[in-house]
């Protein structure tokens, strides 16, 4: 797979071409909807919580006594069915939402998710990112310039999740600059996960990662 090479400014400067075992993969919609959902119920916080009858304070003496009052028998105020008492089949902390996922899975649901992107011309390489001081001001205009390439233009959309600019290692300089802009994040390219490619529309790296993803994303 052939793709354009700009650099900061928005001007295409060469060309390089993707290795298709990372790029080409044909797309797998029921792989890639079964690792997402597992992604996601791995990052889920369980928070929810109710009290059954054994949490509950208090109830421990028998409300009154089970004949002679004409009442109905009871053995404790903490019964589900008063008022004040315990929860029955409530939400429980100890419940685990947490999902195996084999390896070559998630591996591979990412690379099918990577090369849809490139068929959809939402892949940008830049010849370089750099910048000199750490100001949201500079990320801006460089955010303007990849925006006028043609497909692209959404990069500086201030609806939804825009752009996510990949590093070999997260920089601190470029980190201050970028966090301030709206919809758009810096990750490095070892933690790049299936959750971030379908969260954002374009994915953006510059050129010398191209060679690193075979041995990054397939090892």
């Amino acid at each position: 797979m052939k793709v354009d090479i700009y650099n900061q400014s928005g001007e295409k400067t060469g060309s390089a071409v993707l290795p298709k075992e990372v790029f080409g993969l044909p797309w797998n919609p029921d792989l890639v909807h079964q690792v997402m959902l597992a992604l996601q119920a791995n990052k889920r916080r369980n928070t929810a919580h109710v009290k059954t009858r054994a949490d509950v304070r208090g109830g421990c003496r028998k409300p009154w006594q089970q004949k002679g009052l004409g009442k109905a028998r009871h053995g404790s105020i903490r019964s589900p069915i008063w008022r004040g008492g315990g929860v029955t089949f409530g939400p429980s902390k100890e419940r685990v939402y947490a999902q195996k996922i084999n390896k070559k899975m998630r591996r591979k649901a990412l690379l099918i998710a990577l090369s849809q992107k490139v068929r959809d011309g939402e892949i940008l390489v830049l010849e370089d990112l750099k910048i000199k001081t750490p100001k949201t001001k500079e990320s801006a205009n460089i955010l303007k310039a990849l925006a006028k390439i043609k497909g692209f233009e959404k990069m500086t959309s201030k609806k939804g999740n825009a752009s996510l600019f990949l590093l070999p290692e997260k920089r601190e300089e470029i980190v201050r600059s970028f966090r301030n802009l709206p919809n758009t994040d810096i990750a490095a390219v070892s933690n790049l996960n299936l959750l971030d490619v379908l969260k954002y529309k374009y994915i953006v790296f510059p050129k010398d990662l191209i060679k690193k993803t075979e041995t990054i994303w397939q090892s």
